[in-house]
């Protein structure tokens, strides 16, 4: 494996720094072609699970693995120059015990290159958090909806409507925060809560269907692209609408090679002429 280019990127410390400063601009990225044409533009990209469901076709993100989170890693890494790359920990690799998460988290970090890892979960978590940020594993949290619990939860909805969760959610961001999470996804929560969970906290807050007085945003980049037309949650823009234009290019790619005109003299290799 290449080393990943440590010249420029920005560290996980740096991204603590814009709090206050200006907007964290993140988005996922899988693959190098994708995050070579992200890098430039974002300050962290994520190797999300999510990856599970958007490359996969996997329900939720419970199936996804480590091999598949080194692996896209690994892809990822090969791709960027400037932003700060967090790879995911997949659900069943850091809940058992911290030492545990220690092993899959060290693993990430030396077989990708990547500048941290991201782990779901509030209070009960705090212990591991504090456990691998002690031990030079930087952390970045996320509280809120956690859609590898997604299991437990009662699905994908908003949270925090009602006092119990709205509490239960503050308290996880401020655990998370004391622990050492260097920052923190707040997702799938009412916007008024995100918004005082961000001005209270010392740590830059991520939003994704969360508030814009977040710290920063995050989407999953084949959302934002329009890549999925079956798929469109309330907090999800399409900066672009490129599933049509995929399937476009695919029926005129079909129709060309079914009329023969398709490739032409210009897309093949000719025998050179001999001199007379």
């Amino acid at each position: 494996m290449s080393t990943p280019n440590r010249t420029r990127r920005l560290t996980p410390s740096a991204i603590t720094a814009l709090k206050g400063d200006r907007p964290i601009v993140s988005l996922t990225a899988y693959t190098t072609p994708i995050a070579k044409l992200l890098d430039p533009h974002c300050d962290l990209l994520l190797v999300g699970d999510s990856l599970g469901m958007v490359l996969y076709g996997l329900e939720t993100t419970v199936g996804v693995t480590m091999e598949m989170m080194v692996a896209h890693g690994q892809a990822v890494l090969r791709g960027v120059s400037h932003a700060c790359v967090i790879v995911d920990l997949p659900f069943g690799s850091y809940q058992e015990s911290k030492e545990q998460a220690f092993r899959n988290a060290t693993r990430l970090m030396k077989e990708t290159g990547c500048d941290g890892v991201k782990l779901e979960g509030g209070t009960e978590m705090a212990e591991t958090v504090a456990f691998l940020t002690a031990r030079g594993i930087p952390v970045f949290g996320h509280v809120g909806l956690m859609p590898q619990l997604v299991n437990t939860t009662g699905g994908h909805r908003s949270l925090g409507r009602s006092e119990a969760e709205a509490d239960k959610i503050r308290r996880d961001a401020q655990a998370i925060a004391a622990a050492g999470a260097f920052a923190m996804v707040v997702e799938g929560t009412v916007e008024p809560l995100a918004r005082a969970i961000t001005a209270t906290l010392a740590v830059p807050t991520i939003g994704i269907g969360a508030s814009p007085a977040c710290d920063g945003q995050i989407l999953v980049s084949d959302d934002m692209l329009g890549l999925f037309n079956d798929f469109k949650p309330r907090f999800v823009k399409h900066f672009a609408e490129l599933a049509p234009t995929i399937s476009k290019a695919a029926e005129e790619y079909a129709a060309e090679v079914r009329a023969r005109s398709f490739p032409g003299p210009e897309h093949t290799f000719q025998l050179k002429r001999q001199p007379v």
